[in-house]
């Protein structure tokens, strides 16, 4: 009596109807995008053979750890943005930081700069259209990606684009978890803003983010998209910034099977000596569990961070189980104490690392629209490692803050919360 209403609401993934109103994101033509195929790995190899684009050099990147950094970026590249500003978020807040925002987009607007602003309808349902009123009026684009209410259809509560992209003249782009709110981002510190992870880059495989953009806006908007970016033309006429090897791997309902989970698993069974895993939410399906208990039991050096207290008690609950297993099979689960940890990143063996919007949960790995950005170059991995490394200074070890004799309450809530798993 409750199972069937909420799948018919909530469920599905792959749903050929809702999809084939969607361009698949697939490249046809791969050869104009400079592969680097003899510095690939294994399981990334594996991974570029169907709709995953192929890795690109000739790039560069500049990570941003904190939230001040990546608000300073934000407004920075915005204001000089000459042509064209495309921004593609889940959460856009009503709160300084977004209105800062939105000011400063507007201001581009007036200028003449082609701005569209796409955001999902669920992660932005408490945002009212008045607030862009000012913004429209100079020029600029908002749409809403699958709007909930009225639910357009059967599925649309469920699927939700949980990607974050950035992208300004077509030649530079912002990509992480960083949505547009007070809680990643600001001018100023703030002892309760999140810890979280994000870049700009520049180079060739900005061509791969905005082919993104252009397909998801396409989809949100009603309107054709732009044929002369499905073969990725544009990759020629974006010019190589530095030396950064990198690919984008898309996954959701608009993708073939699952090529960002089947990387990251890959990355795992690969790894000869090192694993290290930062996420905020950690409910995983049980081949990438095993797979993780395995490479432990045979001696890998494996390390899962996630916050003490995330901003979902459910979620905090669900995970625990899969948090005690791995503990058992010699996994080090560490606690972030001091906030809210919203960073999502993975490097393997100091050889591949990942980061972009997709947590370790059923959601983001099998229901959302998300992003993985995968890097081979040393200066990157080192990035990501140092950043990680920050992350680990302010650890407890999960064991700590496990109750020796949970109560019977608390065994429940920890059930029902798994229960509840593939809708977290």
């Amino acid at each position: 009596y409750l199972g069937v209403p909420l799948y018919l609401l909530l469920g599905g993934r792959k749903l050929k109807k809702l999809a084939a109103k969607k361009h698949n994101l697939t490249v046809s033509d791969r050869s104009k995008q400079h592969p680097i195929k003899d510095t690939l790995t294994p399981p990334i190899y594996a991974q570029y053979g169907t709709s995953t684009r192929a890795p690109i050099s000739g790039n560069s990147t500049e990570f941003h750890p904190s939230g001040e950094k990546a608000y300073e970026v934000l407004i920075s590249q915005i204001r000089e943005a000459k042509e064209s500003i495309d921004i593609l978020t889940f959460i856009l807040a009503k709160d300084s930081v977004g209105l800062s925002v939105i000011a400063a987009l507007t201001e581009k607007a007036k200028e003449g700069v082609k701005v569209r602003l796409l955001l999902d309808a669920l992660g932005c349902f408490r945002l009212r259209n008045n607030v862009f009123n000012e913004f429209k009026k100079a020029g600029g684009q908002v749409e809403r990606f699958m709007p909930t209410f009225p639910i357009q259809s059967r599925w649309s509560a469920n699927l939700r684009n949980h990607r974050k992209i950035a992208i300004f003249d077509q030649k530079r782009a912002i990509f992480g978890g960083r949505n547009i709110a007070f809680e990643y981002m600001g001018p100023t510190p703030h002892a309760d803003r999140w810890t979280d992870f994000s870049a700009l880059l520049k180079g060739p495989v900005v061509s791969n983010l905005l082919e993104i953009f252009t397909e998801d806006w396409a989809y949100a908007s009603g309107k054709p998209s732009d044929s002369s970016l499905q073969d990725n033309s544009r990759v020629e006429d974006i010019p190589k910034e530095g030396n950064s090897d990198i690919q984008i791997v898309a996954s959701g309902p608009d993708v073939v099977g699952d090529p960002l989970y089947e990387s990251i698993v890959s990355m795992i069974q690969e790894a000869d000596k090192q694993i290290w895993i930062v996420t905020p939410y950690y409910i995983p399906d049980e081949v990438l569990q095993r797979t993780l208990m395995i490479k432990a039991r045979a001696g890998r050096e494996i390390k899962l961070i996630v916050p003490r207290r995330s901003t979902h008690p459910i979620t905090d609950f669900a995970r625990t189980h899969y948090l005690r297993e791995l503990t058992s099979a010699g996994v080090q689960v560490l606690l972030y104490t001091p906030r809210m940890l919203h960073g999502k990143a993975i490097i393997v063996d100091q050889t591949v690392a990942m980061t972009g919007s997709a947590n370790l949960d059923l959601r983001s790995l099998f229901v959302n629209y998300e992003i993985g950005t995968f890097f081979y170059s040393k200066p990157d991995l080192e990035n990501i490692h140092t950043w990680m490394e920050d992350i680990l200074k302010e650890t407890i070890p999960f064991e700590e803050s496990v109750k020796k004799n949970p109560s019977f309450l608390h065994n429940i809530a920890e059930d029902v919360s798994r229960l509840l798993a593939p809708l977290l």
